[in-house]
């Protein structure tokens, strides 16, 4: 690898240098019809979607978006007004984040197929990895989780950009990753990453009033950020606990939801009866 490469693959986001003080950040996202969406849904919301996911693989790295390239493949039989109301989804999504869209190609194919690419930029003391969670850190998400495919908010995430820059300015995160394919399985990237275990505990995790925990920990696709946060300066406000109120800033919320272990290895859940079960890192997968 060059040596102006941070981090390749293997994180929300490739990071390179730029110099001293400053960080690129690059991201590409794939949506194919019949996979992550259907022609029956809203181009508009696909298209926010699309460009919506790589925005929060940005924010999980400490990063601001900012110019995105678009390439679709479409079949013949679909009408150019579709094709006009995914691009007006994209274009809302980027004026929301200050996403400048700069580029891209157009192809015909069999299915529809959406592939955004998006750069971002981060001070390098910003820079948030999945590889520093260590023992003793407090686990938070940014936001409620479950059943986003069922409920329709699959469509509409809101990537936590605000609350990472809050974060990343205001206390030192070890680790960080967006949910997007379930807790579970986003966790153990953290978790492999660092080399170190986790315990949940099933009654801190904040639901989505339709969802079960079932949904939070496997369902994926709810686009909230897990990072952790260790004692000392700049550290969270709970001391080494996984329980209590959530970090509250304006409007943003950060519910601790469990504790990084060094032994045992692997993820567990703290169930409301007290007993600790290991729980199976299984969440959305592609193959």
């Amino acid at each position: 690898m060059p040596p102006d490469v941070v981090q390749g693959i293997g994180d929300d986001a490739a990071v390179v240098k730029i110099d001293g003080k400053k960080r690129l950040l690059l991201t590409i996202d794939m949506l194919v019809e019949n996979v992550h969406f259907t022609t029956k849904m809203p181009a508009k919301a696909i298209g926010w979607k699309a460009l919506a996911c790589n925005i929060s693989d940005i924010a999980a790295m400490g990063g601001i978006p900012k110019f995105a390239v678009v390439s679709i493949g479409v079949p013949s039989k679909i009408h150019v007004t579709w094709v006009k109301d995914l691009y007006r989804g994209i274009e809302a999504a980027g004026r929301k984040f200050g996403v400048a869209i700069v580029g891209g190609d157009t192809v015909q194919s069999e299915k529809i197929v959406i592939n955004v690419a998006l750069t971002g930029e981060a001070d390098a003391k910003d820079v948030v990895l999945r590889s520093g969670a260590k023992p003793g850190d407090v686990i938070f998400v940014t936001g409620k989780l479950g059943n986003s495919l069922k409920s329709g908010r699959h469509l509409k995430p809101n990537p936590r950009v605000a609350e990472a820059q809050y974060l990343v300015k205001h206390f030192k995160i070890h680790s960080m990753i967006d949910v997007s394919d379930g807790l579970a399985a986003d966790l153990r990237h953290i978790l492999e990453k660092s080399n170190v275990g986790a315990v949940l505990d099933a009654e801190a995790i904040p639901l989505h009033p339709d969802a079960k925990l079932d949904n939070a920990l496997y369902d994926g696709e709810d686009y909230e950020l897990i990072f952790t946060v260790g004692a000392g300066p700049r550290a969270c406000p709970h001391r080494g606990e996984h329980r209590g109120s959530p970090l509250q800033h304006g409007r943003m919320k950060f519910f601790p939801i469990g504790l990084i272990v060094n032994n045992p290895r692997g993820l567990f859940l703290r169930k409301p009866d007290g007993r600790i079960v290991k729980i199976k890192p299984k969440g959305y997968q592609h193959f």
